[in-house]
This record gives structure tokens, sequence and C-alpha cells, in this order.
């Protein structure tokens, strides 16, 4: 493809055309859409930063007063939409709550750098959208930094110069002596001179009025000697000859806001809306924001070089981003599919293992079971055995039971010899006449007569009588023994 001639020719024109007009329609679409302007104020609390916003504008916006105790520094943005003459403008106002009021300051301008981040970062989530609608998006990129000193006339201090060096790549910053009045005029010119070299010895680059353009070339390069500009704001006014002016009344005099020989708020007010607000504005999307777009494109691995130097295309870029993307999904997919079954795989060896023990327990179970089972079965035979030899001896003891009770009243005197004793026991349902004979053999039996207690060997006897209620009477015969051989006696038939 041939390169075409990038020559320019210059014709005249034979007569009127008419874009000539395009400045007209540039300033009639402006004017029709309108303005916005966003300044950031930073500095400490009862710096004057609201009132100086007043005076700025010629107005009240109302703000509130911010408390000295906050644990953090907090941004407080008011927007508001103002009209002078035909000109709308939305002016945005975002003020630094808290600022300077912590023991530890270190990270004070941290709060503020993540807000101006944040800005930039909506505007270029807005830009990538595929249906964008920039010209309803309200911008908020902060267009103009205001940061107010402390007029001590010391020098700045160190969140001063900490502050201001995070901020001088993101936004303009116009230094500014708040409270130019309360130093006299050679401690101020003092007091701005160090300022400037403590600046420009620590590498902070403030914001410098243009000198590009011829028709404010000389005011601005004037007024780039007037910085930082030392001002006073009022909401109060005075009047001063036939006029009402913003003054602030001290025992010792006047101090006029709009005095130039009293304070630089006129300069400042005409550099900063009269003649610069466009370029404030024009700078902040040009330089800041592309700086910071380039720094995010760059994260998001976009380049306009390749790895040879060689220029590449945006959609290039994104081909080979989008190639680099799907090899790394099917990487992931690999790695989770391989993942996916070890993780089956360690299951089932998991179930096989559970299940091994489980058969495992049940056998354990089974055998103890059989085991208890065959036990049972042993007791349950031996029980039996148990009841067949209870029921034979019981009828033996039946046969010689009846035996004894026929020849006990012809015998009982033979019977009853040193060989053995005959005691009587005594139950609330049965009677039972126990014979602990040597052999030590136990035999119940029913004994409807009177029963004899015999104790051969400390010569005792007793005859005992059985009542229909089963009861024990006294004896029938008493006994021809001593009164301790009865106790005994007693004793030995309430223990029977």
């Amino acid at each position: 493809m041939e390169e075409l001639d990038s020559s320019i020719r210059n014709l005249k024109l034979s007569g009127h055309v008419g874009f000539d007009s395009l400045p007209d329609q540039l300033v009639n679409k402006s004017v029709q859409n309108g303005f916005v302007f966003n300044i950031l104020c930073i500095g400490e609390t009862g710096l004057g930063k609201s009132t100086l916003m007043d005076s700025l504008f010629n107005t009240s916006f109302e703000s509130t007063p911010s408390p000295h105790n906050l644990a953090s520094v907090k941004l407080k943005a008011h927007t508001y939409e103002l009209q002078e003459s035909n000109v709308k403008l939305k002016l945005t106002i975002v003020d630094t709550v808290g600022y300077g009021d912590q023991i530890n300051k270190e990270d004070s301008f941290k709060t503020v750098v993540d807000y101006i981040d944040a800005q930039f970062e909506a505007y270029l989530q807005e830009e990538l959208k595929i249906k964008r609608s920039l010209s309803t998006y309200h911008d908020s990129r902060i267009h103009v930094c205001l940061y107010f000193i402390c007029p001590t006339g010391h020098g700045l201090k160190s969140i001063d110069l900490v502050c201001m060096k995070k901020l001088d790549t993101k936004v303009n910053i116009i230094p500014i002596i708040a409270k130019a009045d309360t130093i006299s005029k050679t401690e101020l010119q003092k007091f701005k001179s160090k300022i400037i070299s403590e600046l420009q010895n620590n590498g902070v680059h403030i914001y410098q009025f243009p000198t590009d353009d011829e028709s404010v070339v000389n005011v601005n390069s004037s007024m780039n000697a007037h910085v930082p500009f030392a001002v006073v704001g009022s909401t109060d006014f005075v009047r001063v000859g036939n006029k009402m002016m913003r003054s602030r009344q001290y025992p010792w005099g006047t101090v006029q806001v709009e005095n130039e020989t009293h304070c630089d708020f006129v300069k400042l007010r005409e550099m900063l809306i009269r003649t610069n607000m466009e370029d404030m504005r024009e700078k902040t999307h040009c330089r800041h924001y592309e700086l910071y777009r380039k720094r995010r494109l760059e994260q998001m691995g976009f380049s306009d070089v390749d790895s040879d130097n060689k220029p590449v295309s945006f959609q290039q870029t994104c081909e080979a981003k989008r190639s680099i993307h799907l090899q790394e999904l099917q990487q992931k997919e690999d790695e989770m599919r391989q993942m996916f079954v070890a993780r089956v795989k360690e299951k089932e060896a998991e179930l096989k293992e559970a299940e091994k023990e489980l058969h495992n327990k049940f056998d354990k179970l089974k055998k103890d079971h059989t085991e208890e089972k065959k036990k049972l079965e042993e007791s349950r035979k031996k029980l039996e055995d148990d009841i067949l030899e209870f029921n034979r001896r019981k009828t033996q003891f039946a046969q010689q039971s009846q035996h004894h009770t026929l020849t006990l009243g012809k015998s009982k005197k033979n019977s009853l010899s040193e060989h053995h004793e005959l005691y009587v026991g005594y139950s609330r349902n049965i009677e039972i006449l126990i014979y602990k004979m040597v052999q030590d053999v136990i035999y119940p039996v029913d004994l409807p007569v009177p029963l004899v207690l015999i104790n051969p060997s400390k010569r005792m006897k007793l005859v005992l009588n059985l009542n229909p209620q089963q009861r024990f009477e006294e004896p029938v015969h008493p006994l021809t023994t001593e009164d301790s051989e009865l106790d005994h006696l007693a004793e030995f038939s309430a223990l029977l």
C-alpha cells in the first residue's frame, strides 16, 4: 500500500464558505452543556478553607464547621450549580476534614491520594465501556488542589512536603498561605521565599501558569512569581467609601480582602477562575489522567510496543492478551480436572477403607454373637440338667420325708444322737423343718405336729407347737434348765 503524501497545500478561497463560525459553534455548544470544575482544599482545620471558597465565588456555600477530634482524615464533597450571565458551572468542592489533627500524621495523605485515584479509575472504567456516555457522565476528577499552608513563618511542615510530593503527579497544586493577615509583610516575603526553596529542594512540582499562550504570557509570568499566594478570606462586608467590601475588622484597622496591597486574594481569583480554569481542566485530562491511564493499562497488560520495541496496535495487544488468557484458562481447566480426578480417587480409597472397616466390624460382631449364643446354649443346657436333678432330688426327698415322718415319734430318742442336731426354722409362707445332718443334707417337709428342739451337747430341750396362722407359740413343757440357758435357747430360736 502506497503511503499518502503528507505535504499539505494551502489554498485560497474564492468566496465565503462559513466555517469561520466554528469557534462560535463551539462556544454555543459549551455554553449549552455547561462546564465542570472540581476543587480540592487541603489544610488543617481552622485555616479558613470554607471562608476562602465563599469569597472566591462570592456566595455562601453554607458549610458546617469541622470537628477537631477525628481519628482519621475524611473527605467531604459538595456539588453546586452556579450560573453567571448565561454560563453554567457545576462546581464540586472537596474538603479534607480532620487533616493534620491526628498525633500520628504519617498516613494523613493516603486518604487524599486514594480519593483522587478513585475518580481517575471511575472515568477510566467509563471510557472502557462498550457503550459509553461521556457526554452525560459527571466528571469528578480533581482539576486543582488548593493546599493551605499554616502561617507559621518558619517554613513548611513535614506533612506538607510529603503530601504535596505524593500529589504533584496526580493534580495541579497551588500552594496558598492562609490567614496572611497574621504575619507582617516582611515576614511574609521571607516565608514565601523559604517555601519555594523547600519545594524545589524536595522535588515538589507545583502548578505553573502557562506561558505558551501569547494572550496571557505576560500576566501568567508575573503571577508565577507571586506563588504561593498569601490570601485572606471573609464573610463580613464593611463599607469602604461608597462600596461594601469583604473585609476583616480589627482594633488596629481593616483588612480588605480584595485590596491587592493587603493580600493576594485578587491575584488568586484572577489566575484560578478568570484566566487559567480551562487550562487546569485540560492539564488534568491530558497530563495527570493520561499518566494514570497509561499506568493502569500497563498493569492490565497493554502496551504501545512489543518486546522488540516495535509499535503494536490496540487490537493486536487485545488478541495477544486474549490468547494468553485462553492458554491460562486451558491450563487451569487441566489442573482442575487433574485435581478433581485425584480427589475422586482419594475419596474412593477412603470409602473402600471405610467399607473394609465395616466388614471387619460386622465379622467381629457376628463372631461375638456366635460365641455368646454358644455360651447361652450351654447355660440353658446346664439349667435344664439342674432342673432335672432338682426334680429327681425333690421326688427322692419326698419319699424319704414321708418315711421320716412316720418313724419320727418312735425313733426320736435314738435318731437324735450325738451324730446330728435338730433345728427349727420359720418362714412367712411355709414352715420348714431343717435337718442339719452330719452329711449337710437339707430336707424341707410339712409338719403339722409339735416340734421338739434338742441339743444333746448342751442337754437342752424345747417343745413348740404351730398354730393355723403359722406362728410359734410358747413352749408346752417348761424346761428345767438355768435362766442363762433359757436366754441362750431363746437367742438360738430367734436366730432361726
